[in-house]
């Protein structure tokens, strides 16, 4: 894992500078079968570091820009009359690394269409569950400043996310090293400099090797502590759930 984690961030940060923990997240992610929101301002990189990763990773890559007119089929896909036969044409979550740009910028019912893709690896279309590709990564992002035309996460999608990630402003260091990339113009840096260091393959292998890891009854104890002092605080509204505590113990 140290060995993979240091290839992928070598060929990301040819394109991304500053942000390896961002990368560190995404792999945990991508390994345990979790998903990842990131938080920032525009202009930080969050679309380039998704697309860099997947690019480093091997996998295939889908974009979906979320807009207020989008519908839960322009998502999961939907069927399609071809040569008299109905069929079923895939959307973007056929995928293994799913970039959901500006999540909070469509409805909730359209949002609503990641969570069974999310928590259990299928959609459900025309009362048929389809498969997506293993590994799965959904990859969010959210703008924290802009709330016109925007809608709130609901609890139960944010629920579905192994981590959130705050991508701020670069360093003044790496600010400097991020204006001698080279580029074409204001056109953000080309990633045909990625190559990819990994496959679905090696990925799942690790999975395997992640399952069979020995855990404690001391850090189960410890895990469980942490997820229900959360529901006591005074100052959290909605406390961890048990699928949280799932997620800590994993990551």
């Amino acid at each position: 894992m140290n060995d993979l984690r240091a290839r992928l961030d070598a060929e990301v940060s040819k394109v991304v500078i500053g942000q390896r923990m961002t990368t560190d997240v995404l792999l945990a992610a991508l390994v345990l079968g979790g998903h990842v929101l990131l938080e920032g301002v525009p202009g930080v990189a969050k679309t380039l570091q998704a697309r860099a990763f997947a690019r480093a990773s091997g996998l295939d890559f889908a974009r979906v820009q979320f807009t207020p007119d989008m519908l839960p089929a322009d998502v999961t896909g939907t069927m399609a009359l071809r040569g008299g036969e109905l069929t079923f044409r895939p959307g973007p979550l056929f995928s293994n690394v799913v970039l959901a740009d500006e999540i909070n910028r469509t409805p909730p019912k359209t949002q609503s269409a990641l969570l069974e893709a999310m928590q259990e690896s299928q959609v459900t279309v025309d009362g048929v569950s389809r498969a997506l590709p293993q590994p799965f990564l959904v990859v969010a992002t959210q703008n924290p400043i802009e709330y016109e035309g925007t809608y709130q996460l609901p609890e139960a999608q944010l629920d579905r996310f192994l981590m959130k990630v705050n991508v701020g402003y670069p360093s003044e260091e790496n600010e400097r090293a991020l204006l001698a990339l080279a580029r074409s113009g204001v056109s953000s840096s080309t990633l045909e400099d990625v190559r990819p260091v990994t496959n679905a393959e090696e990925l799942l292998e690790l999975r395997a090797r992640l399952d069979g890891t020995t855990v404690s009854d001391e850090i189960r104890a410890y895990v469980t502590s942490i997820v229900r002092a959360t529901r006591t605080l005074p100052a959290v509204e909605v406390g961890a759930s048990p699928r949280a505590g799932v997620h800590l113990l994993a990551a």
